[in-house]
C-alpha cells in the first residue's frame, strides 16, 4: 500500500490582515511542501512583508487558518514561530543598535550565550558572510547588518525559513554563497519562502511562485520556465516600464573632491584615503563597493555632515564647499539633493507626515515657506505632487512616513529630491528593496535628472542597476577609489576585481 502524501510544511486558508486604511491581506491561499523554495512576488505594498510577519508571529491575521504539518496552530509571537522552526531574515532590520552582534543573537533566539561568539564566527565564515560577534550594531554598515539578520537564522537550524529581500545589500560571490545555502537546506528538508525583486534569482533559485496583487492571489507561476519580463507582467499587470540612457555629452564639473581624507566616526568604520573624483553636469557616475568600505564615510563628505580640512577639498557647482553643512550645501546655485542608504531616520522622520517630511528639504527650493512662515497649502501641494508623480502607494500626504512600505517610503524619498531639480544629486541605493517597477521608475528619474543637465552620483551595491544607468563606474574599496571607466568598457569581471582592492588598470581608464 503507498503511504499517503506528506502534508505541506505550511498551509494558509484565507488569512485576511486590515488596517484602518490599507487591505495588506485578503483572503491569501498559500501551501509549501518540505524542501520546496517557495517565491512570494508582488508589488511594493501587495501584502508580501505583512503576510511573512503573519506567518513569523509578528502580526497576527483578522482571519483565515495556519496548519503546520497537517495541525492547526495559532502563532502568535516569533518565539512561538521559532519553537515550531521557523526562521526569518526582515527586509528592514529588528537589531539592538546598542548591543553587539552576539548579544542581539542571544536576545533574539534564546541561544546560551556561552559559547556563542565563536559559534556566529563559525556559522558566518562557513557560509561566506563573515561578521565580527562583538561589534557594536550601530556601528555596522547597512550590508553588514543584513548579515547578522541571515546568520541569526541560520544558527537556529530552521525547518521553514522566510528570507524577506535577503540580498539586498550581498556581493554578486556572497549571494551565489548564500544560493549553495539555501539548496543545501531544502534538500535537508528545509522549506523556503522567499521574497525578492530580483527576478533573475526568482528563476534561478525558485520552484514555484505565489504572485500577490493588493493584498490577493493574482496567480501562480513556475519561475523556471518564465521570463522577467512575464514575472514582471503578474506582478505589476502591464509591460514593465523601459529605462534607456540616451547618449549625452557631459557639460561642466558641477561636484569634485580632491584628494579628500577623512576618519571614521565609528572606531570600527573605514577611514577615506585619498578619494578624487569629478562628476559633470549631463552624467551619472556610478560607485560600485562591498557595503563597509568607506561608504558611509563618503557619503557623509559629500552630505556635509563631515567637514574637510580644507573649504576646496569639496566643490559643489563650483563653489568650496567643503566647510559649509548640509543646509549651506542644499543652498549652493540649485542646491545639493541627497538620498542616504537609511530610509527612516535619515531619509525620513518616521513619526512625521509626508507633507512635514516634503518640507524638511523642500523648503526653501520649492517655496514651500516665506521668511519664518511655512506656507501650509503649498507644502501639501507639493507632497501631493510627490505622491502622484512618483507614484506612492499611500491615503494621502497625511500619512506618517512610517506607515509607509519600505519601497514606497523610497519612491517618495527620491520624488521629493528629484522634483528640488537639483544641480547635484547623490543617491545612496536608490532601489534597494523596491519592486522591478518601482526601480524602472526611480532610474528613470536619475536618468531625466541627467538629461536636464544634474551630475548625479549614485553609489550603489547593484551592478546591474550601475551598468545600466551610469556614464562611468569606479569602485570604493577599503576607503580607496577606484580609476573610474566608461561603462561601455566595463566588464563585471573588471569591477569585480577591483571590489577586491586591486586597482591594477585594464583598458582605457581615467581619474
Amino acid at each position: 500500500m503507498t503511504a499517503p502524501p506528506a502534508p505541506p510544511r505550511l498551509s494558509l486558508s484565507g488569512i485576511s490582515k486590515r488596517y484602518p486604511s490599507v487591505v495588506a491581506n485578503d483572503d491569501v491561499h498559500l501551501d509549501i511542501a518540505p524542501g520546496e523554495i517557495h517565491a512570494v512576488l508582488g508589488e511594493n505594498g501587495a501584502g508580501k512583508s505583512t503576510l511573512m510577519k503573519i506567518i513569523y508571529g509578528v502580526t497576527r491575521p483578522d482571519s483565515g487558518e495556519i496548519r503546520w504539518e497537517g495541525k492547526r496552530v495559532r502563532i502568535d509571537s516569533p518565539a512561538a514561530a521559532r519553537a515550531l522552526g521557523i526562521g526569518m531574515v526582515f527586509q528592514h532590520f529588528s537589531l539592538f543598535e546598542t548591543l553587539t552582534v552576539s548579544e542581539n543573537v542571544a536576545l533574539a533566539t534564546g541561544l546560551p550565550s556561552a559559547g556563542l561568539s565563536e559559534r556566529i564566527r563559525e556559522v558566518s565564515t562557513r557560509y561566506g558572510l563573515p561578521i565580527d560577534p562583538e561589534r557594536l550594531v550601530h556601528s555596522l554598515s547597512v550590508g553588514e547588518r543584513q548579515r547578522v539578520e541571515i546568520v541569526r537564522c541560520l544558527l537556529q537550524s530552521p525547518r521553514l525559513l522566510i528570507m524577506d529581500e535577503p540580498t539586498s545589500v550581498l556581493t554578486p560571490q556572497a549571494v551565489r554563497q548564500l544560493f549553495a545555502t539555501l539548496r543545501q537546506l531544502a534538500a535537508e528538508g528545509c522549506s523556503i519562502l522567499y521574497i525578492s525583486h530580483k527576478l533573475d534569482e526568482i528563476r534561478e533559485l525558485c520552484e514555484r511562485a505565489t504572485v500577490l496583487r493588493q493584498g490577493r492571489v493574482s496567480g501562480e507561476a513556475d519561475p523556471r520556465v518564465e521570463s522577467n519580463d512575464s514575472l514582471a507582467r503578474l506582478m505589476i499587470g502591464s509591460e514593465l516600464p523601459s529605462c534607456p540612457l540616451p547618449p549625452g555629452t557631459p557639460g561642466e564639473v558641477r561636484l569634485k573632491l580632491d584628494a579628500v581624507s577623512a576618519q571614521s566616526e565609528d572606531p570600527f568604520g573605514t577611514a577615506l584615503d585619498g578619494v578624487s573624483l569629478e562628476v559633470k553636469g549631463g552624467e551619472i557616475f556610478g560607485i560600485a563597493g562591498i557595503s563597509g568600505n568607506g561608504q558611509q564615510e563618503l557619503l557623509r563628505v559629500l552630505s556635509g555632515e563631515t567637514l574637510s580640512a580644507k573649504a576646496g577639498d569639496v566643490r559643489i557647482a563650483g563653489v568650496e564647499a567643503g566647510r559649509l553643512g548640509p543646509a549651506a550645501r542644499r543652498a549652493l546655485g540649485l542646491g545639493l539633493g541627497f538620498v542616504p542608504e537609511e530610509r527612516l531616520g535619515r531619509g525620513a522622520v518616521p513619526a512625521l507626515s509626508l507633507a512635514d517630511n516634503a518640507l524638511l528639504t523642500g523648503g526653501r527650493g520649492a517655496g514651500l515657506t516665506k521668511g519664518p512662515w511655512i506656507l501650509r497649502g503649498k507644502v501639501d501641494a507639493f507632497a501631493r505632487e510627490i505622491i502622484a508623480r512618483f507614484k506612492v502607494k499611500t491615503p494621502d500626504e497625511t500619512a506618517a512616513a512610517q506607515s509607509l512600505s519600505g519601497g514606497n517610503l523610497q519612491k517618495f524619498i527620491i520624488g521629493r529630491e528629484v522634483l528640488l531639480s537639483p544641480a547635484v544629486m547623490v543617491a545612496a541605493q536608490p532601489t534597494w528593496g523596491v519592486d522591478v517597477g518601482a526601480a524602472a521608475l526611480i532610474r528613470g528619474a536619475l536618468v531625466d535628472l541627467r538629461a536636464k543637465g544634474a551630475a548625479v552620483l549614485v553609489i550603489s551595491e547593484e551592478l546591474d542597476e550601475l551598468f545600466e544607468i551610469c556614464d562611468r563606474i569606479a569602485v570604493l574599496a577599503d576607503g580607496r577609489l577606484s580609476p573610474s571607466v566608461p561603462t561601455r568598457e566595463a566588464s563585471v569581471e573588471l569591477i569585480g576585481r577591483w571590489m577586491s582592492g586591486d586597482f591594477t588598470e585594464v583598458g582605457h581608464v581615467q581619474a
